[in-house]
């Protein structure tokens, strides 16, 4: 699988300690600004893995796994929801849209890497 993630976040400071946290791991980050500007990266880009905020212009996080689970392609992408929201209805929402993990905001750099060591080796 890919070591490639594709973080997607509205907010360049989220985009910039996680992408210095991930490639310090040995991953190769792509980013994206919103939801629309990801699915425009996949289309170019081989990744293993979908990290994105939930709360961003354009297209949010749920509605872009919604997007990505509609395509066979994209359908077992393991996406995981980074976010500030611990609503457990907006967590049940992402959830059941395909989210394959949560991790929320502030996060510990070791929490953020054991996640994706879950999915992408």
């Amino acid at each position: 699988m890919s070591k490639t993630i594709l973080l997607v976040d509205d907010a360049a400071v989220v985009r910039h300690v996680v992408s210095l946290t991930l490639r310090k791991a040995g991953y190769e980050v792509i980013e994206a600004v919103n939801g629309n500007d990801a699915l425009h990266k996949l289309a170019q880009n081989k990744v293993g893995m979908v990290i994105t905020d939930l709360n961003m212009p354009e297209m949010d996080g749920i509605e872009l796994i919604r997007h990505l689970r509609e395509k066979t392609a994209y359908r077992f992408l393991p996406v995981v929801m980074l976010t500030t929201v611990s609503q457990e209805e907006r967590k049940k929402e992402g959830k059941e849209a395909g989210a394959s993990g949560w991790i929320y905001k502030p996060f510990q750099s070791k929490d953020l890497l054991d996640t994706v060591r879950r999915f992408v080796s």
